[in-house]
């Protein structure tokens, strides 16, 4: 049983959506890496890029970081590296970039939309 939860951005507006996927959905995500292009099957028309991710333990997906695994990484920015000063460099354990069932949260951007707008899509799901 593969569940993850989604959070869309969508950049004409600004706002973030959640969104939880299971079993058939979900599998559909199974293998993808960040900066791939992917389509879900309750949203008819709208495309995807996933811009990343965190798995159960709340350590964050690295884009350059190949693979599924964890790993400790020596460096002075980017992903799951906080301001640091200049010059220095810090020892941090950051995920891959391919989703795997350890992985908990993805980061979408939506990136062709379709007919319907998410906001309606989100008060449907409510009333149910």
């Amino acid at each position: 049983m593969v569940e993850f939860k989604l959070v869309i951005a969508d950049p004409k507006t600004g706002k973030s959506y959640k969104k939880e996927v299971k079993d058939a959905e979900a599998s559909v995500l199974l293998g993808k890496k960040i900066n791939e292009t992917v389509e879900l099957h309750g949203m008819p028309g709208y495309k995807f890029v996933i811009t990343g991710g965190s798995d159960y333990a709340g350590f964050p997906m690295r884009a350059d970081i190949q693979g599924t695994e964890r790993k400790r990484i020596y460096a002075k920015g980017g992903v799951g590296i906080r301001d640091i000063r200049r010059g220095e460099k810090k020892r941090k354990i950051v995920c891959g970039n391919t989703i795997s069932p350890k992985i908990t949260q993805i980061n979408l951007k939506i990136t062709a939309y379709g007919p319907k707008p998410l906001e309606e899509k989100k008060a449907e799901e409510s009333k149910e």
